[in-house]
């Protein structure tokens, strides 16, 4: 794959995803965090690698920084994040980060679908598995909460 065409990246295949809103943490997981310490909630997020080995339960994303607006490449936890689903990615931003990120080839359409739904039943698996056992705080807006995902 060539990944310049006369001066432009080529667009390619990725998995985007959304940032939890509100997120469970601490003792027993009875208190709420928005977004993660890197992504606000709600923001959009490409995945650019996944760690399919043992666990499985991080992924490389790349998205727009919290604080300061500015593209950022991380690796983070399946839980964080929701609404897996295949784009064809056009952003010259996002397409920089990609290709000096990662040494893997992007993916085709068919191997991105794959990927957004396993990554999608893992995440629900991680967050329901994540406070098994612990009552949700009075009121919880957690993901699971909110959306009637099924717990543990």
């Amino acid at each position: 794959m060539s990944t310049e065409t006369s001066g432009a990246l080529e667009p390619v295949w990725l998995v985007s995803a959304n940032v939890v809103w509100w997120r469970r943490y601490g003792a027993g997981g009875q208190q709420l965090r928005r977004g993660t310490k890197s992504f606000r909630g709600g923001a959009k997020v490409y995945v650019s690698y996944v760690h399919w080995g043992p666990g499985g339960d991080k992924i490389t994303v790349i998205g727009r920084e919290r604080n300061t607006g500015r593209w950022i490449v991380i690796d983070m936890a399946t839980r964080n994040l929701h609404s897996f689903r295949p784009r064809f990615v056009h952003t010259p931003r996002v397409l920089e980060r990609f290709h000096a990120s990662t040494r893997w080839p992007a993916w085709d359409a068919e191997f991105a679908a794959q990927a957004a739904t396993a990554l999608e039943r893992h995440a629900c698996a991680y967050r329901a598995e994540g406070w098994r056992g612990s009552e949700h705080p009075p009121r919880c807006l957690c993901h699971a909460c909110l959306t009637g995902e099924p717990t543990a």
